[in-house]
């Protein structure tokens, strides 16, 4: 069992949020969630596309049921905070959003987000008004429950197509006014866009995506006053695309070259030992 219980992992995380600048990982599997928590990460938060692309799924394609056991394996898996990437809430309807943010809180995340993406490319967000009820009515599922789980709303324009700054920082506004106590906009990129997003919603806490190699560090971005810094899918992508070159070396050339140098069998299994009998030893 965990060495800290829900509440605890629950009072660590919004105590991250008061101030300063976090880096929140993505881990998508245990395996990959240990191992972030071995090196010092104080919160973790899941991968929708890298949990996905682990099961052979496209992001999105994990179902509600398959998705929420994710987030129960991970919470009991680590001593420290998960937070849930949970998508659109798994339904469009606000009380049927409000229905399944209690299943995922049920499942001991700290955490979880609400995004304004409609699954549709052609109309990727939510009208206005639906998405500010959507917003509402997760903030009223988690203040019902009684959990104090730290919930994020997202605006989802400046990763499908919707680059409109305006419309951006309209509906980041609204959702910290209707209760959100994180605000995100995946996407934005520019020291102009972030200071923009932190400026708009201050004091609300800002979550930034970093999915790209280069540009700012965490020293620059924690100057901008972003309090939380999370990575998406992107270290499961690093995992994926260096086993897939691996493979392909092996298809296409008959090589074995891209195994010099890997971590070995043993240098993991003592990691996972170690951590193994920390726990036990609790």
């Amino acid at each position: 069992m965990p060495l800290a219980s829900t509440a605890d992992k629950r009072r660590a995380f919004r105590t991250l949020h008061d101030s300063g600048c976090f880096v929140i990982p993505n881990p998508w599997n245990v395996g990959s969630a240990i191992y972030l928590q071995g090196l010092g990460f104080k919160a973790l938060a899941t991968t929708s596309s890298g949990h996905a692309h682990s099961l052979g799924l496209s992001d999105g394609a994990a179902s509600k049921d398959v998705v929420l056991a994710h987030y129960r394996e991970l919470a009991q898996s680590v001593d420290i905070p998960i937070n849930a990437d949970f998508e659109n809430g798994y339904a469009h309807e606000p009380a049927e959003v409000a229905a399944n943010v209690r299943l995922c809180i049920d499942t001991g995340v700290a955490g979880l987000s609400i995004e304004d993406f409609t699954g549709d490319e052609s109309a990727p967000l939510y009208d206005f008004d639906v998405a500010l009820a959507r917003v509402k009515a997760a903030r009223k599922a988690i203040d019902q429950y009684g959990a104090d789980v730290v919930f994020t709303a997202r605006t989802e324009g400046f990763i499908h197509g919707r680059n409109d700054m305006d419309e951006t920082i309209r509906r980041l506004k609204a959702f910290a006014d209707a209760g959100a106590d994180c605000l995100y906009a995946p996407g934005i990129k520019t020291r102009e866009q972030i200071e923009t997003v932190v400026k708009a919603v201050a004091p609300k806490p800002v979550n930034l995506l970093m999915s790209f190699a280069g540009g700012f560090t965490v020293a620059d971005i924690a100057a901008m006053g972003v309090r939380r810094i999370s990575v998406g899918g992107t270290l499961a992508r690093v995992a994926m695309d260096a086993f897939i070159k691996s493979a392909r070396d092996l298809a296409e050339d008959g090589r074995f070259n891209s195994f010099a140098g890997v971590m070995s069998n043993a240098e993991l299994n003592n990691f996972f030992n170690d951590a193994a009998a920390k726990r036990k030893a609790s």
